[in-house]
């Protein structure tokens, strides 16, 4: 079996997990949206169960219907179930700090796979987030009932953020193709010239951190505006390119930081400690990226020339 099949598997794996929580969205009677909720979970479920297996046109009309449903806002989370906190206190008080183990498990696991093995890091990751699973059923000795509702309730409480990040990493794609850093190069040398060090820096880690924001992706971001203006306006002026290049991603991420866009940053928190707050995640960090992102310019700007 080689890495390919290796990561089908988890795929299907995430696959009938959002099956599962499709079934029980159709069940909820309390969300006047269900029908679409649930549509839109057993659609996700069928990409990334048999994905490999479907022409890329009709996953392409998949997610088209989803949007359809969204557009019409027929995607809700509805009703969902929570643990028993009689339940949960009783497995805090007999674990105590060994509720940690399967969280260690998980980083530490992921992190071993991905470095000493040929395997890589989404087959260490999937091979952990099962491994820590499987120590966390023996551990509270919950049965298959319970890991099934949980299961399910953690997919569902996402909601439509739960799509974001690959159709982000599909819209970078996109904008690559497009040559969307092309045309940005030629508007932004038509405003400010190249030649200072300053100018250039600064252009470059605002702009990386701006285009995360809209993108939610500072993978995405870095290739359009890197060839943009990372590459014109700071190395092609003398600055190093293993330094900008780190820098600029740091840049980014400061970007990342107070976005909803990046829905597995500061969406799925919210969502998760059903924060009353849509954007509290983003407020407490927002201080901390500017700062980041003024210490990053004076970085690059020092070292990378």
């Amino acid at each position: 079996m080689n890495t390919k099949d290796i990561l089908e598997f988890f795929y299907i794996f995430i696959g009938i997990i959002m099956i599962f929580a499709s079934i029980e969205s159709f069940r909820d009677k309390s969300n006047s949206a269900r029908i679409g909720t649930g549509l839109f979970w057993l659609i996700l479920g069928i990409i990334f169960a048999t994905g490999k297996y479907l022409p890329n046109f009709v996953i392409g009309l998949l997610i088209v219907v989803i949007g359809i449903l969204a557009l019409f806002k027929q995607i809700k989370v509805g009703k969902v179930k929570g643990p028993d906190e009689k339940i949960e206190k009783q497995s805090a008080k007999r674990l105590g700090a060994w509720l940690f183990l399967p969280s260690l498990v998980l980083a530490v696991l992921s992190i071993l796979i991905s470095q000493f093995t040929k395997l890589g890091g989404l087959i260490g990751i999937g091979v952990a987030s099962v491994g820590s699973l499987i120590i966390a059923i023996i551990m509270t000795k919950i049965n298959f009932k319970t890991t099934y509702h949980d299961s399910e309730r953690m997919v569902r409480s996402m909601g439509t953020a739960g799509i974001l990040p690959q159709l982000l990493a599909t819209l970078g794609a996109v904008f690559t193709a497009a040559g969307v850093g092309q045309v940005t190069a030629k508007m932004i040398a038509g405003i400010f010239p190249a030649g200072n060090h300053l100018l250039g820096v600064i252009l470059y880690c605002v702009a990386m951190a701006v285009f995360t924001m809209i993108m939610g992706n500072a993978f995405a971001a870095f290739a359009v505006i890197t060839a943009a203006i990372g590459i014109p306006f700071v190395v092609a002026q003398g600055g190093s390119p293993a330094v900008v290049a780190a820098l600029g991603m740091v840049s980014g991420y400061c970007g990342t930081l107070v976005t909803p866009m990046a829905a597995n940053f500061n969406s799925l928190p919210v969502a998760l400690l059903e924060m009353d707050d849509n954007l509290g995640v983003i407020k407490q960090q927002a201080p901390i990226a500017i700062i980041m992102l003024i210490v990053q310019i004076v970085l690059m700007y020092f070292l990378a020339f």
